[in-house]
């Protein structure tokens, strides 16, 4: 009897431990920090936990900011610095989704070429969600729309420090019926602009 429990227990080791080295080769996505909603405090630079889209909840690990130390990052401008510019078009996420959808890279294509023919101005990128999930879910989300909505025109020969990104999570919305329409149009990454 002693024998088939220590088998039982060092099969269970064994499985436990190619769990733990599977779920160690998951790169971790580190989003950039941004001001709380106030514009007041500032959040620290944070590692999110990997997540797939429309997997639900991060961990609670995922919300934590990082302690490891980091050079310390350059002045963030204010967002009440920046403002809107009609060129720049919004673009819209799909329910608890942060990848960018084929039509609004056409979207981003546009909103990159004003960019690039406009090198002397900042922009602010604002990561929005709608007000299901939690506070902390939403401003974590909407960091991830932000942040790979930054990469896309990265991507497209923007430069990188001329972006700086912000997550209003749920807080500000633009329509506020509880109806699939309405709640579409707050899932978004906004652009406002300034001269440097």
């Amino acid at each position: 009897m002693l024998s088939r429990c220590s088998h039982v227990t060092f099969a269970l080791l064994l499985v436990l431990g190619v769990v733990l080295v599977g779920c160690a080769k998951r790169p971790a996505t580190t989003q950039a920090a941004a001001p709380a909603p106030t514009g007041g405090a500032t959040t620290t630079p944070a590692t999110l936990a990997p997540t797939q889209p429309g997997s639900g909840n991060p961990p609670a690990a995922a919300m934590q900011p990082s302690t490891g130390t980091a050079a310390p990052a350059a002045a963030r401008p204010s967002p009440s610095e920046f403002m809107a510019v009609a060129d720049l078009k919004d673009v819209h996420f799909d329910f608890d989704k942060y990848d960018i959808r084929p039509g609004d890279a056409k979207t981003l294509d546009g909103n990159a070429g004003w960019l690039k023919s406009n090198p002397n101005h900042l922009v602010l990128i604002e990561g929005h969600c709608d007000e299901r999930g939690t506070n902390e879910y939403n401003l974590a989300l909407g960091e991830r729309r932000a942040k790979s909505t930054m990469n896309y025109l990265v991507s497209q020969g923007v430069q990188a420090s001329r972006i700086t990104i912000i997550s209003y999570g749920e807080e500000r919305p633009v329509c506020t019926q509880k109806t699939e329409e309405c709640w579409a149009q707050n899932r978004r990454a906004h652009f406002l602009v300034k001269p440097r």
